[in-house]
């Protein structure tokens, strides 16, 4: 049974900075591809931002500049560096990873960590 335990939320004021971390285990593969995904009350939840096995990097727009998403495969774990928080970034943040096993997709989701950027 794979789980991913997330850690790092917190609260934070505007323009400060945090790092969410995220551990997988109760998997012999690696993962394809990780992430974060948000979702704020009354929205949906959104992609953050995500790494692949080849650490290939993709970010939402409103990220940009200001986050960074980082993995170790071999240790599955994969980090997210937040600096310059704005009020808007407050969401749950989830930790997502997938797999790829002979072309079976399995999609795993964290619990969720609270961020909340408030003075």
């Amino acid at each position: 049974q794979v789980q991913l335990v997330e850690s790092g939320g917190g609260l934070v004021q505007p323009g400060g900075s945090l790092r969410l971390s995220c551990a997988a285990s109760g998997s012999m593969f690696s993962f394809n591809k990780m992430a974060w995904y948000r979702q704020a009350p009354g929205k949906e939840r959104d992609l953050v931002a995500a790494i692949t096995s080849d650490d290939v990097t993709n970010y939402a727009n409103s990220v940009k500049g200001r986050f960074t998403i980082s993995g170790d495969n071999a240790k599955k774990t994969v980090h997210l560096q937040m600096n310059s928080l704005k009020p808007e970034d407050t969401a749950i943040y989830y930790c997502y990873a997938a797999q790829n096993i002979v072309g079976v997709l399995y999609q795993y989701w964290g619990q969720g960590t609270q961020v909340t950027v408030s003075s």
